[in-house]
């Protein structure tokens, strides 16, 4: 029972990971703007000419470095799978959409883009913390923020403000490399930034509750 429940909450963590990735990329072809973290990276990773993927991964191995010395108990096998994938995930299917399929990116497929990303980001963390397998390393900033300010903020007010901060960085790199504000921000990242939370619940309680018939399932069995 113990190892069917452990894998149950691998695949958990893996549907999450690629949703996720798959989030990512859909909102790069939207172009209407990433979420914050992803806006700084792929400012960043356009102005030093590098492919998102590999700076993520950089990005995300100095933040996790920071998270293993003050919040280590948020650390996991999913922290590790989502710092080294979804980038990687993210540039693959880009280039499947457009190298591959060729896909031309009309405005009524950049909306859709757009909300299939949104529902991709929700339901993909809603699987990721479900699991609870260790969450992303960018995810542990607002609790060190909360730590180190002694319980004063609220979790709400750090995550805003570590948003605030990593999309700033972001639109600066931007502009300075020559793409623009709307090339890493825009109405994904306003939409994210107000649906993802709300959405995220709702899939988190769906999934509470198909996990909860599992449990009750099994044990009558």
């Amino acid at each position: 029972m113990k190892k069917m429940w452990d894998g149950q909450r691998l695949g958990e963590m893996l549907v999450g990971i690629i949703l996720i990735g798959l989030c990512v990329g859909l909102y790069r072809l939207s172009g209407f703007g990433v979420d914050p973290f992803s806006c700084m990276n792929l400012g960043i990773s356009g102005f030093l000419g590098m492919s998102f993927g590999n700076w993520q991964l950089l990005m995300n191995l100095a933040i996790f470095l920071v998270v293993i010395f003050f919040a280590r108990e948020y650390v996991g096998l999913g922290t590790i799978v989502n710092m080294v994938f979804v980038g990687y995930l993210a540039d693959f299917f880009c280039w499947a959409a457009l190298d591959v399929m060729m896909v031309e990116v009309t405005p009524v497929l950049r909306v859709v883009f757009l909300l299939a990303g949104t529902l991709c980001s929700s339901l993909g963390c809603a699987f990721y913390m479900t699991a609870a397998l260790g969450i992303a390393p960018y995810d542990a900033v607002a609790f060190i923020l909360i730590r180190f300010t002694g319980n004063r903020l609220s979790f709400r007010a750090a995550r805003v403000g570590s948003d605030v901060v990593v999309m700033t960085v972001g639109i600066v790199f931007s502009v300075l490399s020559g793409n623009g504000i709307w090339a890493v921000a825009g109405l994904g990242t306003l939409v994210n930034a107000c649906l993802n939370g709300p959405l995220i619940q709702f899939f988190k309680n769906l999934l509470a509750a198909r996990r909860d018939k599992y449990v009750s399932t099994a044990n009558c069995q």
